[in-house]
C-alpha cells in the first residue's frame, strides 16, 4: 500500500489519544485498509510478501467513527479454519443509524430476507426473534419519579419471525432479568429498611469507633420509651395488669407492621417479639451516645433490683440476654457502659431481631428451610460479616416484595427464583446491581408489555453453508447500541416523530452482516 507522507502524518493524528476520550474510533476507509492487511498477512496465496510462517491471529475488530454514508460503527475481520489450515476470512459490518420515531424508515422483513439470500447465495433462511420488555416502568406503583438503579426487564426468544417489531408468541423462551436496588420509599418493607439503616450505623460505629446517629424512627426519645416500657413491665409483674388485655401487651409490637395492605398477606409483624426485640424496637429512636448510655443504665438498674423478670427466645447469645439469664438467679455481673460496649449490645439484639424477621418470612411463605437459611443467620462469624449476611437477606426480601406486588408472583415463581438469590450470595458479596435472571413462561408477565413497546427488538436472519453459518441481524433499540456513538453522530432523523406526537417511541436503527472471502 502506497501512502503519501502527508497520510501517513493524517493517519497519525488519528490514533493520537485525544483528551478525555475513549478508545479511538477511526474512519471507515482507515478501518478498511487495516482489515485489508489484517487479510493480506494471513493470507497463503500472497507468497510476494515472503511470509515464512502463517500465523492465525485473534478476531480484529476496529471502532469506526460512523461518518460514512452508511453510518459505520464497527467493522470486524474472523479467520475461516479447517484444522489448523487457514482458508479464508469472514468479515462484519455493523451500521447504526437514529435515533427515529419514523416507521418508514424501518426494514421490511422480506426485503431483508431477500438481500441476504442474494448476498449469501442462499435458497433456504431461518429467522429468529428477541425482544426486551421493561416491566418495572410498565407495572409502576404511581408516577413518582425515583432515582433508582432498579430494573425488571424480561427477554424473549422465539423461533419464525412473521414481520418486524411484531409481539412475541406465547410459546417463546422468556427470561425475567431483576437488578434491584434497595431503599425505594415505595416499597412496603421501607420501613423496615430504615430499620437495617440503623442497624448499619451500629456496626459502622463499632468499626470506627465514630457512630453517625441516623434520623430516629420514633417521635418520642428512646429513654422515655424505655422508661414507659419498663414501667408497663413493672406493673404486669406486680399484678396491675389486668388478665387478658390483649390490646395492650401487643401493642408494644415493632414498626415493621407498617407495611402497605397490599403485602400483609405474606409480609408481617412477628407475635412472638421477646423483651429484647421489643427493647430494639423502643431504641431504635436513639439518636446519641449519651442517649444510648441512658437507657441500657435504666434497663440494667431494673434487672438489679429484680423490678422486671423478662422473658427472652432460647438462644441468644448477646450481652443482653446473658444479663436477664443472670437476673433470673438473683444477679447479675457488673457491666461498664463505656467505649463501644453498649453500641455493640444494641448491635447484638438488633441482629437477633432482625435474622428472625427475615427468617419469619422466608420460611412462612415456604421459600426456605432453617438448614438453607443457616449460613444468613450463623453466629460464627464476627459481628461485622453477620451484618452483611443479614444486608443480604434484606436485598433478597425486596425481589421476593417486588415481584409479588409488581408482578403478582405467586408461589411457584418466588420459590425458584428465592433458591437463585440464595445460591448466589452464598457465594458473593452483596451487590444490589447484579442481575438476578429467572426463566419463566411469558403469559406470566404478557399482561404488562402487550401493549408496551420494547426496549430492544431485533431478528438474525440466518443460512448455513457447510460447516459455517451466516447471519443478519436488524435491531431496533431505545438507547444507542455502541457506546461510542456520539450526539453529534446519531443520524438523520434524531428530531423526527410521527404526524408531530411525542408519544412515539424513539428508536436506534442497528444493521449487523456477514460475508466471507475464501482463500481457495
Amino acid at each position: 500500500m502506497e501512502e503519501s507522507k502527508m497520510d501517513d502524518a493524517v493517519y497519525g493524528s488519528e490514533l493520537l489519544p485525544k483528551e478525555s476520550s475513549g478508545p479511538v474510533a477511526l474512519s471507515v476507509n482507515r478501518a478498511k485498509q487495516l482489515i485489508s492487511l489484517y487479510t493480506m498477512v494471513q493470507n497463503p496465496n500472497m507468497t510476494h510478501l515472503k511470509i515464512s510462517e502463517l500465523i492465525v491471529l485473534p478476531p480484529l475488530w476496529i471502532r469506526c467513527d460512523g461518518s460514512d454514508p452508511e453510518h459505520t460503527y464497527w467493522l470486524g475481520a474472523e479467520p475461516l479454519k479447517a484444522g489448523n489450515k487457514i482458508t479464508g476470512i469472514n468479515f462484519y459490518m455493523v451500521t447504526c443509524d437514529g435515533p427515529t420515531a419514523d416507521k418508514t424508515h424501518f426494514a421490511n422483513l422480506e426485503e431483508l430476507k431477500m438481500a441476504h439470500k442474494k448476498k449469501h447465495h442462499s435458497s433456504i433462511v431461518m429467522t429468529k426473534g428477541f425482544a426486551q420488555y421493561e416491566l418495572i416502568r410498565a407495572a409502576a406503583i404511581e408516577d413518582t419519579i425515583v432515582e433508582s438503579e432498579s430494573n425488571i426487564s424480561v427477554d424473549i426468544t422465539w423461533n419464525t419471525v412473521d414481520k418486524v417489531l411484531e409481539t412475541p408468541p406465547l410459546i417463546s423462551a422468556a427470561t425475567l432479568n431483576i437488578a434491584l436496588e434497595s431503599g425505594d420509599p415505595r416499597s412496603p418493607v421501607y420501613q423496615l429498611y430504615r430499620e437495617l439503616q440503623f442497624l448499619l450505623a451500629l456496626a459502622e460505629g463499632l468499626k470506627t469507633g465514630v457512630t453517625e446517629w441516623p434520623e430516629p424512627l420514633e417521635s418520642e426519645s428512646a429513654v422515655e420509651l424505655v422508661r414507659e416500657f419498663l414501667t408497663d413491665l413493672k406493673r404486669k409483674l406486680d399484678g396491675y395488669c389486668i388478665s387478658g388485655n390483649n390490646n395492650e401487651t401487643e401493642k408494644i409490637k415493632c414498626d415493621t407492621a407498617a407495611v402497605d395492605s397490599s403485602i400483609k398477606s405474606i409480609f408481617s409483624e412477628r407475635g412472638d417479639l421477646d423483651f429484647a426485640e421489643q427493647l430494639w424496637c423502643k431504641m431504635r429512636s436513639v439518636s446519641s451516645y449519651q442517649e444510648l448510655i441512658e437507657c441500657f443504665a435504666l434497663i440494667i438498674k431494673s434487672l438489679e433490683h429484680g423490678e422486671i423478670q423478662p422473658w427472652i427466645h432460647q438462644g441468644s447469645s448477646s450481652l443482653l440476654s446473658k444479663l436477664i439469664q443472670q437476673s433470673y438467679h438473683g444477679k447479675i455481673e457488673v457491666i461498664s457502659l463505656s467505649g463501644i460496649t453498649p453500641i455493640q449490645m444494641l448491635l447484638e439484639i438488633g441482629l437477633d431481631k432482625m435474622k428472625k424477621d427475615y427468617v419469619s418470612f422466608f420460611i412462612g411463605q415456604e421459600l426456605a428451610t432453617l438448614t438453607y437459611l443457616d449460613y444468613f443467620i450463623s453466629t460464627s462469624v464476627d459481628l461485622q460479616e453477620q451484618v452483611h449476611r443479614v444486608q443480604k437477606l434484606h436485598h433478597m426480601l425486596e425481589i421476593m416484595v417486588s415481584c409479588t406486588v409488581l408482578l403478582q408472583f405467586k408461589h411457584e415463581n418466588l420459590f425458584p427464583l428465592t433458591q437463585i438469590c440464595m445460591k448466589y450470595y452464598k457465594e458473593n458479596p452483596l451487590n444490589e446491581k447484579h442481575v438476578f435472571q429467572l426463566p419463566i413462561r411469558p403469559a406470566l408477565v404478557k399482561k404488562f408489555y402487550q401493549n408496551d413497546h420494547p426496549e430492544i427488538w431485533k431478528v438474525d436472519i440466518s443460512s448455513v453453508h457447510g460447516q459455517k453459518e451466516a447471519k443478519t441481524t436488524w435491531q431496533v433499540s431505545t438507547n444507542p447500541p455502541v457506546e461510542h456513538m456520539t450526539s453529534n453522530n446519531t443520524g438523520l432523523f434524531s428530531d423526527s416523530t410521527v404526524n408531530g406526537s411525542s408519544e412515539e417511541r424513539m428508536y436506534f436503527i442497528t444493521m449487523a452482516q456477514c460475508s466471507q472471502v475464501h482463500f481457495t
